[in-house]
């Protein structure tokens, strides 16, 4: 199994967050669907791979939305979608679905559950029943959910476009690396000034 489960300091015990990658993905577009039909078997954050740098960037955007729905000043109609918008350095959501959200065409997807007890759920499906729903649904080849399986899937001139890193001074002069782990950060800063 790759669904790897993300633990966050701050963030309630029985809160759980579980992460995916998946490559050469064939039906994005019957998951597109599910999404704008409101399907609640498809209450996950589907994510178009190929915008995201890292998984920092990732687990940024999660403890965000977490954060939000924590406190009650949640701005989408649930966490799945708060992920997706959290990715977004702008405050319109629209914009952030078109950017960071999956579209027919796209290929790469991390999928993100959360999963936490409600007053119609105490008992919380396991890590193994998630497993199993996503292994049904989404036809791809998952992959560890790692930094260099995310780097094959990243399309970076458009992150650099998303994140306005073109001409970034703090980008010059670097090797390749470094200049991923500046852009990386330069994301995580525009992600979290959002809306300041």
């Amino acid at each position: 199994m790759t669904l790897e489960k993300l633990h966050l300091e701050h963030v309630p015990d029985d809160y759980r967050v579980y992460v995916g990658l998946f490559k050469g993905v064939t039906n994005a577009g019957h998951l597109q669907s599910q999404l704008v039909a409101r399907n609640a078997d498809y209450e996950y954050a589907f994510i178009d791979a190929s915008s995201v740098l890292s998984r920092l960037q990732l687990i940024g955007a999660v403890y965000k939305a977490l954060s939000v729905l924590l406190d009650g000043t949640i701005k989408t109609p649930n966490v799945h979608s708060e992920i997706v918008c959290s990715l977004s350095p702008s405050n319109n959501i629209s914009e952030a679905y078109r950017r960071w959200g999956i579209t027919a065409t796209t290929k790469d997807i991390i999928i993100v559950k959360v999963l936490f007890p409600t007053e119609t759920r105490a008992e919380l499906p396991s890590a193994e029943d998630v497993w199993q729903h996503i292994t049904e649904n989404v036809h791809g080849a998952a992959v560890p959910f790692s930094d260099d399986e995310l780097s094959q899937c990243t399309d970076w001139p458009k992150v650099r476009k998303y994140y306005k890193l073109n001409g970034a001074p703090a980008l010059d002069g670097k090797g390749e690396e470094e200049k991923i782990r500046e852009m990386s950060l330069l994301a995580l800063g525009a992600m979290a000034l959002r809306g300041i």
